[in-house]
């Protein structure tokens, strides 16, 4: 089979990898032989050693085991980025049950169902989150191990804390996290690489969230891909500020470095200035982001004054990255910023470019394993390069299957020449040259007077425009035309009441065809994002339909 994209493969790199077959939590406990007086963790300025950190896991896990919970039994995790997460997360799969990350941004509706889907026996949190999952475990009959934040927070902290982060209680009706961390004495192991180890689930953009069944393997596949093709060594030092619940997160910024016995500088919430700050005092090297965190991060008034030249690697995904933003990085630390694409499904990236030659607003190529086409969508045909159709993947991080819904699951995959690929629900194409970009998600597109409107493109042309710092367009309905293009922009403060919806139209008019640019302009403070920094353009889509039945 023809793989183009071999031509532009990352030098002194293998184009295939073998790995470990061992349980994720494996990972601590060699980092901890390794590296056992490192820090593993810096948390707002408490280092946690491997060694710390694996007597943690051990203990949480001791907890589990005389807690009832077995192999294969669900414990969810409704926590922001935090120690507790990280001995949570491998405390579980070292008691030989399953870790069910859950959005710490979900309300009680929302952790009903994904708690309920998912037959979680027990939930760990943290007290800032308590008051929202507590009524639904009650519910549900579920218990709950509960800490603070601020029970790894130092008394002197090297970096701004937020306020919630602060809180000291004990929250009735939970098992306080003192009295976890009491125990010892975990349990036999009973799991290997091929047993399920987490579920999460996906956002939920074409229905209900689904959870995706991934086993110990397929987090380790592409957790060494990261490693790898980000050139992570035990000397790194990764600023971690996407969420941990979120798949890429979850490999980049925290599974990949404890795999390596590299440093993770931990942020519990988003902060620019917390950020910056950890980047300079600690001299961080890796930087696994969103789009929308650099955006903020370059729109730092004095970004110039300081000093990110310890900066290694920065790249990451769920937007394209607008040229200017990017440019603007590449002047600043001589940087080339690294997109990457991937889906829950997939625990992350399936496609990454190449850090020698990265081309913006572009998927990169497949990585290691990895085998992508793009087919025509009604029949499910290969095709050529620069044509249109659904991007395909095959590879050793694919998930295996949807939980509890083995309809949904066999629908996700099809069969091309002999090989099983997952369809991604993604409208794309790959040029001459192996690059895959994306169009839009199939099910974005606007319809306007029978023309296929992508919203993913108008959003490049948009970003062009010197006053939009962020947007995000959404069809509307229109009896007219069926669909019109409506436009949320977050305007850059230098523009605020210095221009109007109007004179954005009639720029973009000038800019894209007739039927793509938007006849309708809002300008907004502030665009809905999901937990992982993904701006919530369903969300947006269904506020303008309710609106208009009202």
């Amino acid at each position: 089979m023809n793989r183009p994209w071999f031509k532009h493969w990352p030098p002194l790199l293998t184009k295939t990898l073998e790995y470990p077959r061992v349980p994720l939590f494996e990972f601590v406990e060699t980092s901890a032989r390794r590296f056992g007086e490192k820090a593993a963790i810096i948390y707002y300025g408490r280092e946690i050693t491997y060694s710390e950190l694996l007597d943690a896991v051990e203990r949480f896990a001791t907890y589990l085991s005389k807690s009832g919970i077995e192999k294969g039994d669900r414990v969810a995790i409704y926590a922001q980025n935090s120690p507790q997460f990280v001995i949570a997360f491998f405390g579980t799969m070292r008691a030989n049950a399953v870790a069910v990350p859950l959005n710490p941004m979900l309300v009680e509706r929302e952790l009903e169902y994904v708690l309920s889907d998912s037959g979680s026996r027990m939930v760990v949190t943290t007290s800032e989150l308590a008051s929202r999952i507590l009524p639904v475990a009650k519910k549900l009959g579920i218990s709950v191990i509960c800490g603070n934040l601020s029970d790894y927070i130092p008394e002197q902290p090297t970096l701004p804390i937020p306020d919630f982060a602060k809180l000291r209680l004990d929250v009735e009706g939970t098992v306080s996290w003192n009295e976890v961390m009491g125990e010892r004495g975990p349990p036999d192991v009973e799991v290997g690489s091929d047993d399920l180890a987490l579920i999460p689930y996906t956002a939920g953009t074409t229905g209900m969230p689904k959870g995706c069944m991934h086993t110990h393997f397929t987090a380790s596949a592409n957790t060494l891909s990261s490693v790898h093709w980000f050139n992570l060594t035990p000397a790194a030092i990764g600023l971690a500020t996407l969420p941990f619940f979120h798949v890429t997160g979850m490999i980049h910024s925290m599974l990949a470095p404890i795999y390596t016995g590299a440093t993770i500088v931990l942020i519990t919430r988003w902060d620019r200035e917390t950020a910056l700050q950890a980047i300079e005092k600690y001299r961080c090297t890796h930087w696994v982001n969103i789009t929308t965190m650099v955006v903020d991060l370059l729109s730092d008034p004095k970004i110039t004054e300081r000093d990110l030249s310890s900066l290694l690697v920065v790249g990451g995904g769920g937007a394209p990255m607008p040229k200017a933003v990017a440019e603007k990085l590449f002047q600043l630390t001589g940087i080339r910023y690294m997109e990457g694409y991937g889906l829950t499904e997939t625990i992350s990236q399936t496609h990454m470019n190449p850090p020698q030659n990265p081309k913006l607003q572009c998927l990169g190529i497949p990585d290691f394993g990895v085998d992508a086409l793009v087919v025509d969508i009604e029949t499910g045909k290969p095709l050529p390069p620069n044509e249109e159709g659904e991007i395909v993947v095959s590879g050793p991080e694919v998930f295996k299957g949807y939980w509890n819904k083995p309809k949904e699951t066999e629908e996700a995959f099809v069969e091309i020449n002999g090989g099983k690929y997952f369809r991604t629900g993604d409208l794309g194409y790959m040029d001459e040259d192996g690059y895959f970009f994306i169009v839009d998600r199939i099910k974005r597109m606007i319809n306007r007077s029978g023309f296929k409107v992508w919203p993913a493109e108008v959003e490049s042309v948009l970003y062009r425009h010197p006053a939009v710092k962020e947007v995000c367009v959404i069809g509307i309905p229109d009896e007219r035309v069926v669909e019109e293009v409506k436009a949320f922009i977050v305007l850059n403060p230098e523009y605020e009441g210095k221009i109007t919806e109007k004179e954005i139209i009639e720029w973009a008019k000038q800019q894209m065809a007739a039927y793509k640019y938007p006849r309708v302009v809002e300008f907004v403070k502030e665009l809905p994002k999901s937990g992982a920094g993904k701006i919530l353009w369903r969300l947006l889509q269904e506020k303008e339909k309710e609106k208009r039945k009202g």
